[in-house]
């Protein structure tokens, strides 16, 4: 792997941890809520999911090093 390459990735799997953290972040901002309304619930299935995509994108990246 050339450095250009490996500084790539490295700045690739920074942005999907930030944007893991902020998914967690938004989650568990909705989650305090003592009632969500239908479209907080859906929003909650839908942060859940892009988070276990990013997760998902993250170990890839990993493992291919």
């Amino acid at each position: 792997m050339t450095t250009t390459t490996v500084g790539s990735k490295q700045a690739t799997l920074e942005q999907l941890t930030a944007e893991h953290r902020r998914l967690d972040e938004e989650l568990r901002m909705l989650e305090r809520r003592r009632a969500l309304t239908p479209a907080e619930q859906v929003e909650i299935t839908r942060l859940k999911k892009q988070k276990l995509l990013t997760k998902d994108r993250i170990a890839r990246l990993r493992d291919a090093a």
